[in-house]
């Protein structure tokens, strides 16, 4: 995935005539630093845009417009220098289709105790100017992020930097596919919903294509594509004995990367960010994809098993987010418990595919039998993962409303070797403790197959479903049963059900 310094968040502030032009000509300037210093900040992934300063109704009605057809522009900064009388803002606010951010600052950090007087007052009024502003907001019901802090503030900084981040995932699904190969599996229910309905509250569409067409491309690999992927796998990953040149076993890897190789074409040829696969329909296909879906995740394609195209599309946003962080996200499946009462724990795996991305170390490239799918042995990159706070995210279609569901959670290092289990895997503590956390995510009905995230916040994720209009629901560190109930109770009223 690349820079992302091409997506721009608009900077607008707001004023009036009424202060005539020198204080107009000191906003501008004062917006400007504003503006430039965030988007010079070193943790900023976008690009921060100062826009001139609205001054009436028909500017803000025309940034707003200009906003939502900008190709480039994801979101919107505002704030208030001034006193912005707000009923100037309803057209604009009205047709703003694009993420908005409200920056409650000012320019001065300090008083000036020994100089303040009243054009000081004038120019310097963001305490009750924003407060115009976010009423109108309010009053609309219209969904947006407040930061309040100085804007030299590291704390500051770092809150929009986190916004910018999330508005660049949105805007990344918006006219996004993702295609499925095959169908669901059998009977699951939580991994399938409402395409329709996603398409309309997301911007992404999700379309089934047959294991043939898929196959007719990975049969269409050349000799020379597949040595030298074999020869990227031998630099990259510690490979089995039996893998090697040579080896019995080799063969395998090379049907590995030409299906691997196949995939990826696919997905550039028809502009896809994610797929689906289901080890129940892999008709012409020698191997389930494992490593492939384990690379192609890594470079940023979303990726569920069993046709969870719910999960993929997660797994792609929360990758676009992360672009230029440390440590990754993955796909996950809840698999395993460890009820041990002083260190209960939860291994997360799959069969196959778990994203390199979060592996603490370099991968071994193995290959082993798999029980299911009736195909011959596929290869595959065993690791474990490092320690550290993560989180696990889980997007789920009620009917009536997709709810995100969020665990915060501690991964820990295998406290033991898990010298015959062939797959990637990761050892968690869910907050606020084992029996709670599964509990309350039992009772939210939260997916078995999740996005693992070693570098999203769980307010991102909240802010990400804001900016859906989607139901959120965070299990964490304070969470209480029995207000846990009482809030899934009251969304059921607030949604209808």
């Amino acid at each position: 995935m690349t820079n992302q310094k091409n997506l721009e968040v608009w900077f607008v502030t707001g004023s009036q005539h009424l202060y005539g032009e020198e204080t107009l000509k000191q906003v501008a300037q004062h917006s400007q630093v504003i503006a430039d210093v965030l988007n010079k900040s070193p943790q900023m992934p976008v690009s921060i845009v100062f826009k001139p300063t609205v001054k009436t109704t028909e500017e803000i009605y025309n940034i707003c417009a200009d906003a939502n057809t900008s190709k480039n522009c994801i979101g919107i900064i505002a704030w208030m220098h001034t006193f912005s009388p707000a009923k100037m803002w309803i057209g604009g606010l009205k047709i703003l289709h694009k993420p908005l951010l409200h920056l409650h600052t000012q320019f001065n950090r300090d008083i000036p105790w020994s100089e303040i007087d009243m054009d000081f007052m004038n120019l310097n009024q963001s305490a009750h100017g924003d407060r115009e502003f976010g009423f109108m907001v309010s009053r609309m019901r219209k969904n947006r992020k407040v930061v309040v802090g100085h804007w030299q503030d590291d704390e500051t900084i770092n809150a929009v930097s986190n916004w910018t981040r999330v508005a660049a995932g949105w805007h990344d699904w918006q006219g996004a596919k993702f295609v499925r190969f095959g169908d669901n599996m059998r009977y699951v229910a939580v991994t399938d919903g409402d395409k329709v309905e996603a398409e309309y509250k997301f911007g992404y569409s999700v379309n089934t294509y047959g294991i043939g067409d898929l196959v007719k491309v990975i049969n269409e690999t050349s000799d020379a594509a597949i040595d030298s992927l074999v020869k990227e796998y031998d630099a990259q990953y510690k490979l089995t004995d039996a893998l090697k040149k040579g080896n019995e076993k080799h063969a395998s890897l090379r049907e590995a990367a030409k299906i691997e190789i196949g995939i990826k074409a696919f997905l550039e040829d028809g502009n896809f960010k994610g797929f689906t696969d289901t080890f129940e329909d892999l008709h012409g296909m020698v191997q389930l994809p494992g490593i492939a879906a384990q690379r192609l995740m890594a470079a940023g394609y979303g990726f569920a098993g069993e046709g969870d195209w719910k999960t993929s599309a997660l797994v792609r946003a929360m990758k676009t987010m992360a672009i230029g962080l440390h440590g990754g996200n993955s796909f996950m499946e809840d698999y395993t418990y460890h009820f041990d009462p002083k260190n209960q724990l939860v291994l997360g795996s799959h069969m196959l595919e778990i994203c390199e991305s979060i592996a603490d170390g370099k991968p071994s490239c193995e290959i082993h039998p798999l029980g299911i799918g009736g195909k011959a042995d596929p290869v595959r990159l065993v690791f474990n993962v490092s320690a550290g706070p993560a989180l696990n995210a889980s997007l789920i279609d009620l009917g009536n409303r997709f709810r995100l569901l969020v665990n915060e959670v501690e991964a820990v290092a295998p406290i033991e070797n898990l010298p015959k289990l062939p797959v990637a895997r990761v050892l968690w503590k869910p907050y606020p403790d084992m029996k709670r956390g599964c509990q309350a995510w039992i009772l939210a009905g939260g997916a078995h197959h999740t996005c693992y995230s070693q570098n999203i916040s769980a307010e991102q994720l909240q802010d990400f479903a804001e900016m859906a209009g989607i139901e959120f629901v965070l299990i964490g560190k304070n969470t209480d049963i029995y207000q846990f109930k009482n809030e899934l109770r009251w969304n059921d009223v607030y949604y209808g059900r």
